[in-house]
């Protein structure tokens, strides 16, 4: 226990930086996820598009919904990974 306190402030900032990319690792996780069920369901609506069962207005709103959706995601991860890059680079 003495020993933890008194490296504290050599392992803090380890500790830290392991935690936060942690948590960026559980939001990657989480947005994979999301992505993969958006990008099914954009492969779903193609398919009923091309069978027939939605007319093509329908097609293409629900088309740029998953679409904008999809890029939110993807643009949201970049942010997040030049946020770690900058976090790597100051250690």
């Amino acid at each position: 226990m003495v020993l933890r306190l008194l490296l504290a402030p050599i392992t803090g900032p380890f500790t830290g930086v392991t935690w936060i990319a942690e948590k960026i690792l559980d939001q990657v996780e989480d947005q994979t996820d999301e992505l993969e069920a958006l990008q099914k369901q954009l492969l779903t609506l193609q398919l009923a598009f091309d069978m027939g069962d939605i007319p093509e207005a329908e097609f293409e709103d629900e088309e740029e919904e998953l679409l904008l959706r999809i890029q939110a995601i993807q643009d949201e991860r970049a942010a997040e990974q030049a946020e770690a890059e900058a976090v790597d680079e100051e250690l």
